[in-house]
């Protein structure tokens, strides 16, 4: 891997780590889990609210894969900002 190449995967780490921080809480009483489809709706809502740009879905991915995180079967709630975009986006009757 050349520098450039550390040095982005470093920069997308940390906002994957920024996104997990900001937009989602550790629930173990939750009844729920994030699945797939949500967790990824929220890490571009958080993006949104955040005027950032969405990395590459597969970085995603292996970004949550190497944090732990199964979509569908880690205890992760959504919060903040991003969770009230991703919501009215999702279900937009509610406004």
């Amino acid at each position: 891997m050349t520098t450039i190449h550390a040095e982005e995967a470093s920069l997308a780490d940390s906002q994957f780590d920024q996104f997990l921080q900001e937009a989602t809480a550790l629930d173990p009483a939750t009844g729920t889990a994030l699945g797939r489809n949500r967790l990824y709706g929220l890490y571009t809502s958080w993006c949104f609210v955040s005027h950032g740009a969405p990395g590459p879905e597969d970085a995603f991915w292996a970004a949550m894969k190497q944090k732990g995180i199964r979509p569908g079967h880690t205890r992760l709630r959504m919060k903040g900002p991003a969770a009230t975009d991703y919501i009215l986006s999702t279900y937009p009757e509610m406004v």
